[in-house]
């Protein structure tokens, strides 16, 4: 399979999306309650700004930034808010659509369909496709991702359609040849989840397949902002000149073939990885630091600086690509939880989340170095897990992960944390059965001492993981913000994750139910032996 060598009317959008609640004009009353001062409200914003200083100080020399409102981020709740919202947009689309993503899944047939409206409507309109070539092409030559796609390009002619497939450099040879491919994605993927439509993007950790659209629950925060949007464009071009084209054909029993052409950044990853790096290098390096960002904040006019209360960092891991490594994601990270620790910070709380719970060392680190109190942290329960009950090892992830926050409790207990950190997991009935969800969502929530909301959050791709800081490429933003009313809206999302979350204790997982395997120890450390990563 892989070769060598006119806008349209729209009606007004109506998703279920957790909207500003207080817009120019409207007045909110607060019974029993005297309305602040000017003076008062100057004084809290004054106060805000001095505890964010140090923060963002340091942010601004780690990652590109925009200065935008605080109205312009939509926090949207569901899976299936987040694909109506999504096919809303698609349908809407007046120039371009580019879409990064693991994979689309094999019979998402209506998204396809809505893509298909979309072109047929509006010749002017462009579409531009980049998943991961392992997981796109995992069941060839039964159906996948990219034989989904690939009649795309077949309708509508590669000068509208793009279909490009990222493979890793890290898994060629011997490697790429006896790996089982179940669990070959350890060795990396294209992981960047980018949902890009005229001036608009969606930043999220969800994939596109039906289990994203309606029993796996996400994040999704949808940002209206051309200079956000055209950021990652520009991040999206890079990887793509850096990938595989798909490309489609009757000659194979697939319905497609991969093919590396000429005019790509850097030779093929699997004939000349170490040259694809060094290539990879310098283009990368120049699209996610602020000195080699073509439009930063420092772009934006002033009008827009002064009316602005949002900052928003962009954030790229793209470790695999770059020697020596200038990601920006695991920088930012570790910058804001070495903050934390400062005495300052003591009445500070955060709530850190992620579905795979296998938090780098660092971070884990740096997690139970904080003075924060009322912290928490967000995992999905075996039953919540989408490898549950899963055919072959990849079966055998649930306990992997259950034994990672095992460990982790154990740390809680050792650095005499128990007091200041919970870990809950998430559980919405049972995998595969009526009624069950999985757990997929990410991020950071911090709030600063004397407020009842978070100012910083961190949506992307990112499970945090050492995978994700090595293996895997990624992407998101670090929002600042003293906009009251998306520091509610950070708030109230960071609450409805756990609804369905319970804290677990070491007593918990002591329990015969609960124990790992023998088989899942030794499984853990063969994939780490030779290189993989969980």
């Amino acid at each position: 399979m892989i070769a060598r060598g006119t806008s349209r009317c729209c009606p007004k959008l109506r998703p279920t999306l957790v909207h500003p609640t207080v817009r120019y004009g409207q007045q909110c009353c607060r019974p029993y309650t005297m309305p602040s001062s000017p003076a008062s409200m100057m004084a809290s914003s004054t106060s805000s700004t001095g505890m964010l200083a140090p923060f963002v100080n340091e942010l601004d020399k780690i990652a590109p930034s925009f200065k935008i409102r605080g109205s312009q981020i939509q926090i949207i709740k569901s899976p299936a808010d987040f694909y109506e919202t999504l096919k809303a947009r698609i349908r809407c689309a007046k120039n371009r659509i580019f879409l990064s993503t693991l994979y689309i899944g094999k019979s998402e047939k209506e998204l396809i369909v809505t893509l298909q409206d979309a072109l047929r409507a509006n010749p002017e309109l462009k579409l531009s496709i980049l998943t991961d070539a392992l997981r796109g092409t995992r069941e060839a030559p039964d159906p996948s991702c990219a034989s989904l796609l690939a009649p795309l390009i077949t309708e509508f002619g590669s000068d509208r359609v793009e279909i490009r497939m990222y493979h890793t450099p890290n898994l060629t040879g011997l490697r790429k040849k006896y790996i089982p491919k179940r669990i070959n994605e350890g060795w990396g993927l294209q992981h960047m989840k980018l949902y890009g439509i005229d001036d608009e993007i969606i930043l999220s950790g969800a994939n596109l397949s039906n289990d994203y659209f309606t029993n796996r629950q996400d994040r999704y925060h949808l940002f209206s902002s051309s200079e956000v949007t055209d950021y990652f464009w520009n991040l999206y071009q890079g990887v793509t000149s850096l990938s595989f084209l798909v490309q489609p054909t009757k000659d194979d029993p697939s319905g497609f073939n991969l093919q590396w052409p000429p005019t790509n950044a850097a030779p093929s990853p699997l004939e000349h990885p170490a040259e694809f790096i060094s290539k990879a290098t310098p283009l990368v390096h120049g699209l996610i630091t602020p000195k080699g960002t073509l439009g930063d904040i420092k772009s934006q006019s002033r009008s827009v600086l002064t009316s602005s209360d949002t900052t928003v960092y962009m954030l790229g891991q793209l470790s695999q690509l770059m020697k020596p490594d200038a990601s920006t994601e695991l920088p930012a990270i570790t910058h804001v939880l070495k903050t934390l620790g400062a005495p300052k910070y003591r009445g500070s709380s955060w709530t850190f989340t992620a579905g795979y719970f296998n938090p780098a060392p660092s971070l884990t680190n740096l997690l139970l170095s904080t003075t924060s109190q009322n912290n928490v942290v967000i995992t999905a329960s075996p039953y919540a897990n989408g490898f549950y009950k899963s055919k072959g090892v990849s079966g055998l992830l649930p306990d992997a992960y259950t034994l990672l926050a095992r460990r982790f409790l154990q740390a809680i207990k050792e650095q005499k944390q128990d007091s200041a950190v919970v870990l809950k997991e998430w559980r919405r009935g049972t995998v595969n059965e009526p009624g069950g969800w999985t757990y997929h969502a990410k991020g950071l929530w911090i709030t600063l001492p004397n407020e009842q909301e978070p100012s910083i959050s961190i949506i992307g791709s990112s499970n945090y993981t050492k995978r994700s800081y090595s293996h895997d490429l990624e992407a998101g933003a670090l929002i600042v913000t003293q906009d009251p009313d998306l520091k509610k809206r950070l708030g109230d999302e960071q609450k409805w994750l756990q609804e369905y979350a319970n804290p677990v204790s070491l007593d918990d997982f002591a329990k015969t139910e609960r124990r790992v395997g023998l088989k899942v120890r030794i499984a853990m450390w063969i994939v780490s032996f030779v290189g993989g990563a969980l």
